[in-house]
């Protein structure tokens, strides 16, 4: 077994240098090892993934996969969720562990468990809450919902777990993402009275007694870096220009947003709407550039238009932070047998995590 290899002489190689190393680590590595793609990856990684799509599909094929090493090319909370559902059996690798989620750093176990203290003060959290996190959380928030009767949900299941919720307890405690809460509630018909924002960084919440009792979804105040760039000004703009364009948002952007738009839904679903579309369709789309670059080449050929909603660049900066010379530095360490950047959940955490998951796919299967 070989010393471990510095990430320190992997910054100084240039992409191309990367790439070779990349593709005969794969050669050697052959189905010891699965790479995973997110869609808002960049693509001098993402042309590389053996799999690509949303961050539960990607962890989903890595609980299917055979792979002894499975190298998300994603974000923290990704890598943590493939770890989880595959019971710790593979080698879950992140490239750059410096990839994080801002959203997702918005409510950590602390400001939550504070959160529900201070609603034990006012109503009965545990007989009339269901907390429900977004998969774009920390596993330690997912298992703080698996031990108190809550759950997962993804941009495309929202609605159906927040009716589980409603089934079951009166109210819900929706975090990190604010938007994606409030935007599933209006399409489910919730009054926007009965939907509050909790801003963890005032005391209760910022909320009065009577709101907390009146709120059937209390809303986090998180948000997403990338889809808070997004405005109606853009759609309208738009618009005018294109008349008989179609405009396509993902659910973590502004309620105001989402209302002036013909389509709202999960990547998944935004890829799928767009690849259906009829040649000479002109389509506004916002979410995250990388994904809506690639999407825009793709539909070149047959006749349709993509376009990025902002006028200016927002890409998900810490996505952007894995790059070839992190997969490669990772990719060199197994072929020379040693793992680095390792991402395993403690046990605690994972199992009540876990519930909180199996329940999600339990009420979407």
């Amino acid at each position: 077994m070989s010393a471990v290899l510095k990430l320190d002489q992997f910054n100084l190689l240039d992409d191309g240098n990367c790439d070779a190393r990349i593709v005969a680590a794969k050669q050697v590595l052959g189905s010891r090892l699965a790479i995973l793609g997110h869609h808002y990856q960049r693509d001098e990684v993402f042309k590389h993934a053996d799999y690509s799509g949303d961050s539960l599909k990607l962890s989903q094929q890595a609980a299917r996969s055979d792979a002894e090493f499975i190298v998300f090319c994603g974000v923290h909370f990704m890598a943590e969720v493939a770890d989880i559902l595959t019971f710790g059996q593979r080698t879950v690798i992140l490239p750059d562990l410096a990839a994080g989620c801002s959203m997702a750093d918005m409510a950590n176990l602390v400001k939550v468990r504070k959160c529900w203290d201070e609603l034990s003060q006012v109503i009965d959290p545990d007989q009339s809450v269901t907390p429900v996190t977004y998969i774009n959380s920390a596993a330690d928030l997912k298992a703080f919902c698996g031990s108190h009767g809550g759950i997962v949900c993804t941009s495309s299941n929202a609605r159906a777990v927040l009716e589980w919720s409603f089934a079951r307890r009166e109210k819900v405690l929706f975090f990190p993402d604010q938007h994606l809460g409030r935007n599933t509630g209006i399409r489910m018909g919730i009054p926007m009275d009965q939907m509050v924002t909790w801003d963890f960084m005032k005391p209760r919440g910022g909320l009065t007694e009577q709101q907390i009792r009146d709120a059937k979804i209390i809303l986090w105040k998180g948000f997403c870096s990338v889809h808070q760039m997004f405005q109606p000004a853009h759609i309208d703009n738009f618009r005018k220009a294109n008349p008989d364009g179609k405009v396509i948002s993902h659910p973590e952007n502004a309620m105001e947003v989402c209302d002036k738009s013909n389509f709202v839904g999960s990547t998944e679903y935004i890829l799928r709407t767009v690849r259906a579309s009829e040649p000479g369709t002109h389509w506004l789309v916002g979410t995250e550039l990388n994904l809506v670059n690639r999407l825009s080449d793709e539909m070149k050929p047959k006749g349709v238009t993509v376009q990025f909603m902002s006028p200016t660049v927002c890409m998900c900066s810490t996505m952007f932070r894995t790059d070839p010379q992190h997969l490669a530095w990772v990719l060199d360490n197994l072929v020379a047998g040693q793992t680095v950047n390792q991402i395993r959940v403690p046990q605690n955490i994972a199992d009540p995590a876990r519930k909180a998951l199996d329940l999600m796919l339990e009420v979407v299967d």
